[in-house]
């Protein structure tokens, strides 16, 4: 009776507030449409797990049963500010029990904010069980606004910046990742706290690897890989290939070319549901860039660009008739842009102490210097030119940055390389960070980051990779005293290796 009485005076808890979304005018005409489709849905579904992506690229959510959603899809959700004031080891980073240095208020107490669905990104997922669907949302505060920290906003207004130049962004995906076999043995608990990571999963290599795109490597993963691309394409997404790299058990996913958000959240979803369905399987997935396994090779996303008119839909990176290591005076500005922000923004890109490894003369198809070339895998900006195909991949990032970040990132560099027009060979091109810290030290100095961000992601992101640098320092000095450590350490493998 009481929690009865409780529902019709304060609502149901943790759903928002009435009318949220219709209060504040949140969904433009096509979510609307889509929330009319998604509610004749939902007597299909038992479960919805509604998502948000955190600062670090990870997913977190809550699941409800179908008939809460109802109201969650117009009501939104209250979520826990924790995933904005935690780093990657889940230390408290960004103080909440006073002023957070951020310009945030909301963050005093670790307030809730409101999360609110996007309609457009419900789907059932394709799994036994409990009929669970997954849906992407919005980070508001309480008074309607965007929320300052929200990583999946910041790409929204790139976008907006590029639209209002007649422009649409379009995003390929080519992701490395590791597949491997659980063992068993404990969870990891032990040792494990704010701060303080328990031991990472225990698994073991799959295949022997280096033997690359050969079609017996794939074949040896191809009663788990083949499922997993299954499942992808079930999803919607745009699967292009499966393929086998070097490293043992080492796959690469790639997709057809997409629209700039629907590209970030298919990289979410990607990574999410891969690791999820793999544990199903009796095996684990991971894009930490270089796990402290025998003879493992880093895993790098490398991100592929094109910019077209939205007048004429035109690649506005092709030049002439298709002509051989070409790119048009636009195409080379955008690289321009890429190469003249390449050290300050690199944080987004390679946001992890263990990311910074892979960006090493040993690693030869790795990027060392800031550069491009056409058709050359070993520059940072690698051009594709084949007439209106013609785009840019850059290799630089690694695959567990987070995918709004490290896009917008890349897009707004490079538009404000094509609306200055200096081609990338005129540009000054300061040298890729070596480690974390450099990285936050450039990154903290950058006006551009600044400008893409807003001053509190800026400065929430800054604490937190500080704090994951620190922790790596400190517990370097304790175990290490002879000096920095060439190989990767125990603390980069319990750090990265489960929760990416």
């Amino acid at each position: 009776m009481a929690s009865r009485s409780w529902s019709r005076i304060g609502g149901e808890s943790g759903v928002g507030r009435p009318s949220f979304v219709a209060e504040f005018g949140l969904w433009d005409d096509r979510q609307a449409a889509a929330a009319e489709q998604v509610e004749l849905q939902l007597d299909d579904v038992d479960l919805v797990r509604v998502v948000f992506c955190d600062p670090h690229g990870l997913a977190r959510s809550k699941t409800v049963p179908a008939d809460v959603f109802r109201s969650v899809l117009r009501n939104g959700m209250d979520f826990s500010a924790g995933p904005f004031l935690f780093d990657t080891g889940h230390a408290v980073a960004v103080e909440f029990l006073a002023d957070a240095g951020v310009g945030v208020g909301e963050l005093l107490g670790a307030g809730d904010f409101v999360l609110v669905p996007d309609p457009r990104t419900f789907q059932v997922l394709p799994r036994d069980g409990a009929r669970t669907a997954w849906v992407l949302g919005d980070e508001y505060l309480r008074d309607g606004t965007p929320h300052p920290l929200s990583a999946r906003n910041v790409l929204r207004r790139v976008c907006a910046a590029y639209e209002r130049e007649d422009l649409a962004p379009v995003i390929g995906l080519e992701l490395e990742w590791y597949l491997t076999k659980l063992t068993g043995g404990p969870v990891g608990n032990a040792g494990n706290g704010f701060g303080l990571q328990g031991a990472a999963p225990q698994v073991e290599a799959v295949n022997p690897g280096y033997q690359f795109n050969l079609d017996s490597a794939y074949d040896s993963v191809a009663d788990i890989a083949d499922p997993l691309a299954a499942m992808l394409v079930r999803l919607g997404l745009p699967l292009r290939s499966f393929e086998h790299e070097s490293g043992p058990g080492q796959l690469e996913t790639t997709f057809n070319p997409m629209l700039a958000l629907d590209a970030a959240d298919a990289m979410l979803l990607l990574r999410t549901q891969l690791k999820q369905e793999c544990r199903r399987r009796g095996h684990h997935a991971s894009f930490m860039t270089l796990p402290r396994l025998d003879s493992f090779d880093p895993s790098g996303w490398h991100l592929h660009q094109s910019v077209s008119s939205t007048k004429t839909d035109v690649n506005l990176f092709a030049e002439g008739d298709g002509l051989q290591d070409a790119i048009s005076a636009e195409g080379q500005a955008y690289i321009g842009g890429l190469l003249s922000r390449a050290r300050e923004l690199c944080l987004l890109s390679v946001p992890t102490v263990n990311g910074y490894r892979r960006l090493s003369p040993e690693f030869t198809l790795a990027p060392t210097s800031v550069d491009w070339r056409f058709e050359d895998r070993s520059a940072m900006v690698r051009v594709l030119s084949g007439g209106s195909s013609t785009h840019v991949e850059n290799r630089v990032g690694e695959p567990c940055a987070n995918p709004y970040l490290a896009i917008a990132s890349q897009l707004h560099a490079g538009l404000e390389g094509m609306l200055s027009g200096v081609p990338a060979d005129r540009v000054p091109r300061p040298p890729l960070p070596r480690s974390l810290p450099e990285a936050v030290e450039a990154f903290r100095a950058s006006e551009s980051a600044e400008r893409l961000l807003g001053a509190p992601l800026k400065e929430c992101l800054a604490k937190l990779k500080d704090s994951e640098a620190a922790r790596f320092e400190a517990w370097c000095a304790d175990e290490l005293p002879g000096g920095p450590a060439a190989e990767v350490t125990e603390w980069e493998h319990r750090e990265y290796f489960g929760a990416y």
